[in-house]
């Protein structure tokens, strides 16, 4: 049997390059009416543009259908229909290669050898937690699952600020937001000779208010690297506070000293030219006065990192609340509601039951990253406090988060019936017979789900375009299928031995189902739940 990891863009680029130069031209389907009868389609148009007439040489489809290589998935035939070119794979074949490794599928790749460093910034970090706007709020939480992904990639992430205010820290804490903590501010002395010497240029401080130094001049660092950035070409004199010293001493620290959180990856080569990289995660707010930082960073440390991208937050707005809501107000409000919605689903009130505190706290958390998470950061948010919003239907984070306790409910119930000799224990996954999964739905979460799943994570951790509501909404559409899915097939049948093959398959594509929620809840943070 062929080996290897079977990856959906090395197959459409077979594909591809089957049909002879030229862009792409095939497709993946999604929707089950057309998975019915095909997995790819070149369409008719496409194929009108590069064959002329649309007639695809006989020997084009022969070289498509015996496609082979390195990650590229079997095909068992290609055939024109009024739609296009439609090719189906051998799915027996997919549904073996795939569920015969998981773990390849429920775990991200390895960037290459020489991957930067990144020094990950949120100034929103800086504040008291019972100021901490909405806004702020979603740029930490970007930020957190920005970290997550990169990590799980193996780029080595270093965090910035170090949190020193005990009751953020705990209220990060409660957000399942994994971001370091200290006591002691790095040293700004270095950089505030510099600055009084670039003030001093400038004109001289002069009778100024205590902790200001003066002002510097950064309009020929926007007029030259600054331009090509993004920076506001308004920007113009910076007022130098001792503040802002410290804030630059902190990042000037974390940028000449590599990560010290575990983060794996290899470390850069003897001699080798600093690859830090500085990505800034800022609310609307903040990001004037983080431009300004930049520049000045530039402009009193030669060894700034010369790549720094910012990656600004759209607003939130919560309808039907006062724009004062803060940021722990707006949590306590989602607990409540998780518990009032407990409460009604089991008819008692379990807020005092110590068993359930932490599930209630895992489902807040749930649903205000998902609320947060699930659009794409850089657009405005409008939330709706309302409680059918926020903990109901299947596009919230506790609807994830109940498909991943009915999962663990189910190899629950599999093992019971263990234990009292209904069904055997289970076989080696060489052995089962995968051809008998031929239920719609199991090929639906096989295609759309497992198998994408490495290539969904490569797009989260991608450096240059932060996509950090791929997982929210890939994980919400995965709960949609394995519910629908769930509602409608028996898995655990008839303890009898003549179905026990069907019930085994059925039970590896879950487990492969399982093992890719919970690598998707990872990068949020957020644990699996084996109850709800």
């Amino acid at each position: 049997m062929a080996t290897g990891r079977l990856g959906l863009e090395e197959t459409l680029g077979a594909l591809n390059a089957a049909l002879g130069p030229g862009g792409p031209v095939w497709f993946k389907e999604t929707r089950a009416r057309h998975l019915r009868a095909r997995d790819f389609l070149a369409p008719r148009r496409a194929l009108q543009a590069r064959f002329g007439d649309g007639q695809v040489p006989e020997r084009v489809v022969r070289a498509v259908v015996d496609l082979q290589g390195p990650g590229v998935a079997p095909v068992l035939r290609c055939e024109p229909t009024p739609a296009g070119l439609a090719l189906r794979l051998q799915r027996a074949a997919v549904f073996e290669r795939v569920l015969g490794a998981v773990g390849a599928y429920a775990s991200p790749g390895r960037p290459a050898a020489g991957a930067p460093r990144v020094l990950l910034h949120c100034p929103a970090l800086r504040a008291a937690p019972r100021a901490l706007r909405l806004s702020q709020l979603r740029a930490v939480l970007v930020a957190d699952h920005l970290a997550r992904a990169w990590r799980a990639h193996g780029v080595r992430v270093r965090l910035v600020p170090a949190v020193r205010d005990p009751h953020l820290s705990a209220f990060l804490q409660q957000l399942r937001v994994d971001w370091p903590a200290a006591s002691e501010r790095a040293s700004a002395e270095a950089l505030r000779s510099r600055a009084l010497a670039e003030v001093a240029s400038a004109g001289g401080p002069g009778a100024l208010p205590a902790g200001v130094l003066g002002s510097v001049c950064l309009k020929e660092l926007v007029a030259g690297r600054g331009r090509a950035a993004g920076y506001d070409p308004n920007l113009d004199r910076c007022l130098v506070t001792e503040d802002l010293l410290s804030q630059l001493a902190e990042l000037q620290a974390a940028a000449q000293h590599p990560p010290e959180d575990g983060s794996p990856g290899p470390a850069p080569a003897p001699g080798a030219a600093d690859s830090c990289v500085a990505v800034h995660v800022v609310s609307p707010e903040e990001e004037s006065q983080q431009q300004q930082l930049d520049l000045l960073w530039w402009k009193l440390d030669e060894r700034a990192p010369l790549t720094q991208k910012h990656l600004v937050c759209g607003p939130v707005r919560a309808a039907g609340a006062p724009s004062t809501l803060t940021a722990p107000e707006y949590y306590e409000l989602r607990l409540a509601q998780v518990r009032a919605a407990s409460a009604l689903k089991h008819s008692r009130d379990l807020a005092q039951d110590p068993a359930w505190t932490e599930t209630f706290r895992v489902l807040s958390a749930a649903t205000i990253k998902f609320e947060m998470l699930s659009k794409a950061p850089q657009g405005q948010l409008l939330l709706d406090l309302a409680d059918s919003m926020s903990t109901k239907g299947t596009k919230s984070g506790t609807f994830v988060m109940y498909n991943c306790a009915r999962l663990a409910t189910l190899f629950e119930g599999y093992q019971r019936g263990v234990d009292r000799g209904l069904y055997p224990t289970f076989p080696p996954v060489s052995s089962l017979d995968f051809s008998l999964l031929r239920e719609e739905g199991e090929w639906l979460l096989l295609f759309n789900s497992i198998l994408p799943f490495p290539d969904l994570l490569s797009q989260t951790a991608a450096l240059d375009a932060a996509r950090t509501e791929t997982v929210c909404k890939f994980l919400v559409q995965l709960s949609m299928d394995f519910s629908s899915y769930y509602n409608r097939v028996h898995i655990l049948g008839e303890p009898r031995p003549h179905l026990f093959g069907q019930m085994f398959a059925r039970l590896q594509l879950l487990r492969a189902v399982q093992e890719v929620l919970h690598t998707g809840l990872a990068t949020l943070g957020l644990p699996p739940l084996s109850c709800l």
